[in-house]
């Protein structure tokens, strides 16, 4: 199964501190992911990373290491049901950004788990069909 990854995953794995064994478990389990194929991206993930390097030289290493997973094509029929998601969450109390809802609507379509630390995907969660990956600090790909 494809993981659909975060930019909060990619954001820890960028940053070149690796002191935190939190982040070397998270960063193992991106590796792992990458390692098996199983590594998933839309658009609007791709952007925020991007968007977060204010440094050129950075932003062109990231912008490289990137270029080997392919976006996903969305559809319009997508960006219809991010709405529909988003709706029904916020039906329920609960707001989230338009990104968080692509990232629900396309995980949902394709049948993937969703990578994240973001924990407004735990109230998602609540109303969405969609997957959380598991990290898991002794998993074996």
């Amino acid at each position: 199964m494809k993981v659909l990854v975060d930019t909060p995953i990619w954001s820890l794995a960028f940053r070149r501190k690796n002191n935190d064994n939190l982040k070397s478990i998270t960063v193992n389990n991106l590796v792992g992911l990458i390692q098996n194929s199983r590594i998933a991206i839309i658009g609007p993930i791709r952007q925020e990373i991007l968007s977060g390097i204010s440094d050129k030289g950075k932003y062109y290493e990231v912008k490289t290491k990137m270029s080997i997973f392919p976006d996903l094509v969305m559809q319009t029929s997508d960006y219809e049901f991010a709405a529909e998601c988003s709706n029904e969450c916020r039906r329920n109390g609960i707001q989230g950004s338009h990104t968080d809802f692509l990232i629900c609507a396309a995980a949902i379509k394709n049948d993937w788990e969703i990578f994240t630390k973001d924990d407004d995907f735990i109230d998602y969660q609540k109303y969405l069909p969609i997957k959380l990956y598991e990290e898991l600090s002794k998993h074996l790909y």
